[in-house]
């Protein structure tokens, strides 16, 4: 299973964890809400886990511009 990091505002990839052993909970996912889990992570055909983060420069422009949250897709 495959986890792959990408920023939810400009879809950048942040990272990626290659482990068919990593589990959930050492991911910290079990500290999520159910609401928190949907928004964040999404399970791809291919099996493969897509957890959306906010990367450096879209935390920074967004500390800068908090208006800017308001807004579908900022940085698209």
């Amino acid at each position: 299973m495959a986890i792959q990091y990408v920023c939810r505002y400009c879809r950048t990839p942040i990272g990626r964890i290659e482990d068919d052993h990593v589990t959930e909970m050492q991911l910290g996912f079990h500290w999520l809400t159910p609401e928190e889990r949907k928004d964040i992570i999404s399970y791809e055909l291919d099996g493969e886990i897509r957890v959306q983060v906010i990367c450096d420069t879209c935390q920074e422009m967004l500390q800068y511009n908090p208006e800017l949250s308001l807004l579908p897709n900022p940085f698209q």
